[in-house]
């Protein structure tokens, strides 16, 4: 099996790493900035292909990626947005049936996770496949002591005739609508909040903190935000630098799809709960009243 990751001015996309992993180290990293990017990489890759391509135009790049994939019987991208983007024009162009959505992927099963993260189904592919692996779900643990991989570069001839969307501008992430995967900062509730106006609360919080908003099960099952902002094995899984749950117990389903956050911090009545134990900072108070609390400061200091 082969990677493909598409790289922007140097940054690995959520989930690359993993794409490179499940992959046993071989990967073509295709964008801008690809030395940066492979270096990222050490202690994981073995063998890298770069294709130095400038921006990203996924029905260019298809096209001028097809005819170095054709010989590579699996092909696996990272369910990045670019990743998402990318496989299927790959899949089409290889004459080859597209697995997305997968959680592990070898050459004889690929594991898919269906209706909202709730099934996991098992699939056997065929001799040739592309697939797309969900970031988070798999993890990887650089190996210091692996040899550095073998590198090489390819220059591919673009189609000018490929129909790609005329790029007026690239905005930075908005931590509102980033997936939450790839988010480096969140705010979460649980079953501890009240009502759904404090979901508008932890959207605003999260909005001058730099923060996405995401919730527990409970809080989905009870309508007040869309599945997808839910974190854990049934949901999103992710893996922020920062995480701050707000009435979050931390049950096991939660936990397991929060990835390695470097700080959590936990605001829970119950100072026994799980969360409260994994937390680098547990505030013993009520989620409901630090939330109206801490706004209050805001509003204070934008005063």
């Amino acid at each position: 099996m082969i990677a493909v990751v598409v790289v922007r001015a140097g940054q690995l996309p959520a989930g690359g790493a993993e794409a490179v992993a499940e992959c046993a180290g071989r990967a073509l990293l295709a964008g801008s900035g690809l030395a940066e990017a492979a270096a990222q990489l050490t202690g994981i890759a073995t063998e890298l292909t770069l294709v130095e391509l400038g921006d990203f135009q996924p029905a260019a790049w298809a096209h001028g990626l097809a005819p170095l994939l054709a010989h590579e019987p699996a092909v696996l991208l990272p369910a990045s947005p670019d990743g998402r983007d990318l496989a299927p024009r790959l899949a089409g162009l290889l004459h080859r049936p597209l697995y997305a959505g997968a959680t592990a992927v070898g050459p004889q099963r690929i594991e898919l996770a269906r209706n909202g993260g709730r099934e996991l189904h098992t699939a056997t592919p065929g001799p040739e496949f592309v697939a797309t692996l969900q970031p988070g779900v798999r993890g990887v643990e650089a190996h210091p002591h692996l040899p550095a991989a073998t590198v090489g570069a390819v220059t591919v001839h673009l189609y000018p005739e490929a129909r790609d969307p005329l790029v007026l501008d690239v905005q930075p992430p908005d931590p509102a609508t980033i997936d939450l995967a790839e988010a480096p900062r969140i705010v979460g509730g649980g079953a501890g909040l009240d009502g759904p106006q404090r979901i508008t609360q932890l959207a605003q919080l999260g909005a001058a903190l730099g923060a996405s908003m995401g919730a527990t099960r409970v809080i989905t099952d009870r309508g007040w935000v869309p599945h997808e902002r839910q974190i854990g094995t049934t949901g999103v899984v992710v893996d922020p630098q920062l995480y701050i749950a707000f009435g979050v117990s931390g049950a096991v389903q939660h936990t397991s799809g929060l990835g390695d956050p470097a700080h959590i911090i936990s605001v829970n009545t119950d100072q026994y709960c799980p969360m409260m134990q994994l937390a680098d900072l547990a505030i013993v108070a009520d989620a409901n009243a630090t939330l109206d609390a801490l706004l209050d400061l805001l509003a204070e200091n934008a005063s």
